[in-house]
Parts: structure tokens; sequence; C-alpha cells
């Protein structure tokens, strides 16, 4: 190769095919969502200021090193994207430092990881190979052997171009970098790299909080629930259910979509669709969920706290003081357990499990685990209720015991004989999957209730059934779309993490209920049917059954449904219709809206401040500050 057929320095090189790969990702694969022709612009945009920034360091090296920094570079570079790219598949959502500190984690995820992994993924790393090539072969020709002047020269114009984009960024978005509910919102803007870099400084931030909190927060935060979120008074059902045990099953990845509908001609869930008829039924109830997806579920719902916006408070604040419902149920005279045939380590739960009260925790070590009756993450959920029966009626009671089953998990692998219904038709393996493993977790459950009733249990218990988090994550709209028959739009999208939730009181007829929930309700909710005062608790959910109840359900991005509306991706809808009714100011419109709050403005404001509330309690652990017996 002469010189005059390729005089192009290789970080130049390097910044141009980087650039393009990112934004190629960011635009096909992430499918990363824009609103107007700003946006795409400053999506083109920040991939190219983050690899010029970081490739144009390599001229501060002599010759061999420069090469061997910018093959380096672009390899872990990609490696960055590739991770992303995995974790986006099965999340729709992108890493973050706490998740790291979640690797623990691999180790029993078997097939799931691997289907995220596709053959045409090698193509994320021609760059890479084109990169190393050229280096290896072409050293002399292809280094950038600069001056002092050359090089100070590169330097600032890779940063004047990703000051330009930053200055973009907040024309577009105004105070981006204080919006951290929504990672897609920083990756759209400042770029998948500047954001990690980001993320650091935050984790560094949250990690300090514990160190230098006093309490003194406390006294606004219990005001703020006081007047906010504690209802006046105590709703008809106060200890509806008093003195009886508690059953909670959570319902791996189960939406209300399957609810009430068929695949094939066949009802996806035939037993719970029947349990409508004699249960409490929240057809409006959503999981609040974010990065630890079934250990945040098990979170909200006994402590009516907020997860965190990055990572699993499972993990990183496994060891805080908590007031959770086992510690409350434990108090009044009740066992509490946890049956889920995993590793006791799995989501930090043997460590948490402890600072929520729980007095048992049957993990995998107390079943009899084979090839034939597991499959995917574990004991297939059949066997996991038959053989928890024997541990379930020689617990004292009255017993609190909460069932996380496994099967419904992605990938949703199930053995051909253990299916009752075909798979769906559709581009989506993952969606064509979930209807049979729906279906097994459904016959498994309908097993479970009639093991209940043969023991003597069913007529002294409760029973709460509740889908823990959605199953299809928005990768898959396009065969969603297919299946029912319309486009997912954001509005659609809101109304897709809706799960189920019923109450099963024997004896009661109960009805179905349309009023807004979530998962922060349902710790509030229980322990009213128990008859257990809980004046004095700190709490961001109300009793579900309960008069005087929040206006709204805020999802952990900052998105939120409430009486009225739902917001999300800056858009304010008409719960009812789906109608935009607004879009929220950006870029040069903020200006002449200035003012002007909206119709979802008010509500997003109490989001944004109790979404702020819940973590400053999880981030300094100020339970430590406060006396719950006295309410002080």
């Amino acid at each position: 190769m002469s010189k005059k057929l390729f005089n192009i320095p290789l970080y130049i090189i390097a910044t141009v095919l980087f650039g393009l790969k990112t934004y190629i990702v960011y635009r096909f694969i992430f499918e990363i969502s824009l609103d107007n022709v700003m946006q795409e612009f400053i999506l083109f945009v920040n991939p190219f200021a983050s690899a010029f920034l970081v490739f144009a360091l390599s001229v501060w090296f002599k010759d061999r090193r420069q090469m061997k920094f910018l093959r380096y570079a672009a390899l872990i570079g990609s490696l960055v994207i590739y991770f992303n790219l995995i974790f986006y598949r099965n999340f729709t959502d992108f890493i973050t430092i706490p998740v790291l500190f979640q690797g623990s984690n691999a180790a029993d995820l078997g097939s799931s990881i691997l289907s995220l992994v596709h053959i045409p993924d090698l193509l994320l790393f021609l760059d890479v190979a084109i990169i190393w090539v050229l280096s290896r072969k072409y050293p002399s020709v292809v280094s950038a052997g600069y001056h002092k002047r050359g090089k100070t020269l590169a330097l600032s114009v890779s940063l004047l171009f990703l000051l330009f984009n930053y200055t973009l960024a907040e024309i577009e978005r105004p105070q981006l970098l204080q919006r951290t509910f929504d990672r897609e919102y920083l990756v759209k803007n400042i770029g998948l790299f500047n954001y990690h870099i980001y993320d650091a400084v935050l984790q560094s931030k949250t990690k300090a909080q514990r160190v230098f909190a006093d309490g003194n927060e406390m006294p606004e935060i219990t005001e703020y629930v006081d007047e906010q979120v504690q209802p006046d008074e105590k709703s008809d059902m106060f200890g509806a259910a008093k003195g009886k045990n508690v059953i909670f099953i959570s319902l791996e990845s189960v939406q209300s979509f399957v609810i009430n509908n068929k695949v094939n001609g066949e009802e996806i869930t035939p037993f719970l669709n029947d349990l409508i008829d004699e249960s409490y039924y929240f057809e409006n109830f959503y999981h609040q969920t974010e990065q630890g997806k079934t250990s945040d579920s098990e979170f909200l719902i006994e402590n009516s706290l907020y997860p965190l916006s990055r990572g699993a408070v499972f993990f990183t604040h496994g060891q805080n003081e908590y007031h959770a419902s086992p510690e409350i149920l434990g108090e009044n005279g009740y066992f509490t357990s946890v049956f889920h045939s995993n590793n006791k380590s799995f989501w930090n739960r043997d460590v948490m499990y402890d600072s929520l009260g729980y007095d048992k925790f049957f993990d995998v070590d107390s079943y009899e685990v084979t090839e034939e009756n597991s499959i995917g993450w574990g004991l297939k959920d059949k066997p996991f209720f038959e053989q928890s029966m024997k541990y379930l009626q020689s617990q004292k009671q009255p017993f609190y015991s909460k069932f996380i089953t496994l099967t419904n998990h992605y990938p949703f692998d199930l053995d051909e004989e253990d299916a009752s219904i075909d798979q769906y038709d559709s581009n989506s393996k993952t969606l064509n999957q979930y209807f049979p493993t729906v279906r097994y977790t459904d016959e498994a459950v309908e097993q479970f209730f009639k093991d209940l009733k043969e023991s003597g249990l069913y007529e002294d218990s409760i029973i709460v059934l509740m889908g823990d988090h959605y199953g299809i994550s928005e990768f898959h709209n396009k065969a969603m779309s297919q299946y029912l028959g319309k486009e997912i739009t954001p509005y659609e999208h809101i109304q897709l993490q809706r799960v189920p939730f019923f109450i099963h009181i024997p004896g009661q007829k109960g009805g179905v209920i349309s009023d807004i929930a979530g998962q922060i309700d349902v710790k509030p909710t229980i322990l009213s049917l128990l008859g257990i005062e809980s004046e004095d608790d700190i709490r961001f959910g109300t009793d579900l059954f309960s008069k005087d109840r929040k206006e709204f359900i805020a999802l952990r991005n900052g998105d939120f449904v409430s009486d009225d509306y739902i917001y999300t991706k800056g858009q304010c809808y008409d719960r009812k219709s789906g109608e935009v009714l607004e879009t929220e100011p950006t870029g040069l419109d903020q200006e002449q809206k200035d003012g002007n709050e909206g119709l979802c403005q008010p509500v997003k404001e109490k989001v944004e401040k109790e979404l702020s509330y819940s973590d400053k309690l999880i981030y300094g652990d100020l339970f430590r500050f406060y006396d719950f017996n006295n309410g002080e």
C-alpha cells in the first residue's frame, strides 16, 4: 500500500469506523426513540464525538505504542457496546456499575445468556479487525507523527467536538444530567461511553451518601408521607382476613395481556381467568421494577419503597435497616418464610432476607432437583409447589409464605411433554415460547390450589398472586404488534407494564377493580387486611381498598400512570383514550412554554419528589435513625 493511497492517520479512520458502527447500533439495534430532527442529529454526532476524543489521545504516543493504543481502545470500546447490547436484548436497558457487581448471578443464567448471543453479532467487531490489520501491516503509513502543536490541536478539536455535542444536548433537553431516571435519554444525548463515565460519577456520589447521612432528612420525608400518602381513615376491608395465613405467589414474568386472552384459539391462562370470578382482581395493576427485576418486585412488596434506578437494592443495600412486612408480621405472631428453588445467594437473597426479617428461606437445597424435573432456571413449577407442601404444612400458624416461580422465565424453555398449548408463530422466538410456559405456570398454580384444599390450609389462608415484572421486552415489539393486532406506541408500551394481581379470600366473592394500582401498594394492603395497625410506618404505597388513595402510580424511570393521564417518553396521554394531549417542551420550545405547567407537570413533580425521597432512604440507610415504635 503506497503513502499516496493511504495517508489518512489511523486515529481518524478508527474514529469514522467506530463512530459509524456505534450510530448503526443506536439507531437500528437499540432502536432508540427519536422525536425530531435535532434528536436524530445529536444521536448521529455523539458516537463520533466520543470516539474522536478517545482515539485522538493516541497522537501523544510514539508510533508503536500509538498503534497498540488504537487496537485495544477499539476492542475495549466494542466490547462495551456488545455487553450493553446483550443486556439490552433482555432488559431493554443499559448496564450500570451496580449491575456489574451482580456478576455472581451470571453463573446461574445458563441458556438465558446464550440465547441472547447471535452469530451476526460478529459484524460488530469488523472495524476492530480493520484497525488491527492496518496497525500491524502499515504502522509507518497510518501513524500520526505530529509535533507538540499538532498533538495539542488534535486534543483541542476532540474536546470542542465533545462540548458541541453536550451543548446541543442541553438545548434539546435542558438539565439533562439532572434527569437520571431515564438512561435512554442520557445515551441518546451524550452517548453510551459518556453515559458510563457519568454513571461512575453517580456511583461514587451515592456511596458517599450513607457516610454523610445523619437523619436530618427524616422529618421532611415523614411529613410528606403523612400528608400525601397515609389515608385519613381505615378501609372497609381492614381486618377482613385477621389471623389468616398469607400465601403470596410471585408469578415469574406473567403480564396482564395473557389474562382472558387466547393463542391459536386456546386460552392461555384458563385457571387464572376463572379465579377472577372469586377474587379481588386489579386489572390496572402495574409492575414498578427496574434493573433488579424479580428482586425489585420483592423489595417493592415487602417495603413499599421504590427500587433504585441503577442496580438492585438486594445487592447494593442488602444490609440496610428496613421496616419490611416480614419483620412487622413477625412482631404480630406470624412465622415468615420464602420458597424459591434457586441458589440462596442469587440476587443476594440470603443476606437481604435476614435484613427484611424472614424466619426461614427454603432454597434449592430444600428440594430434590433432577434433570427430569428441572429446565432453564431450575425446578419446574409443578414439582416446586408439590415438594413445597410438606414444608408449608409443617409451619407454625399463622404464617406468611412467599413462593417465587421459575418456569416462565426468559428464554421460556419448556420440554415438549410439558407443553399443553402450541407455540405462537411470529418473528420472535421469545414471544412464541412465552405462551406455553405461561400456560404451564397456570396449571401449576391450579394444582397448588387443589393441594391447599386437600391439606386443610386453604380455608385458613388468603392467597395473593402477582406478576413480578414484564416478560416480553420492547425488543419484541414487532411480534407483539402482530399478536395484539395494533401498533406498540409509547402509550401501549406502558399498558403492557400491567401485571396480574389477585387477592383471593376463601368465602368472599371479590370483584374486578379498575382503579390504578402498583406493587408499591401491596405491603399496606396486606397489613390492612390482616388488621395490623401501621400508622407510624414509612411507605409510599396505600391500601388498595382505601377510598383515600394517591392519584398516581410512579414508574422507576419517572414515567407515571395517574387517574387521568399517562406520562412517558416526554409525552402526556389521556389514560383512557391514549390520545396525545401534549409533548414535553424541549429545545427552543422551552422558553416560549416557560410558566405553562401542562396537564402532566403537577403529577410529574410529585413523582420526582417521591422517587427522590425513596432514594434518600435507601442510599442514606436512614431507617437506622428512625424509631418505628414511637414514630420518630
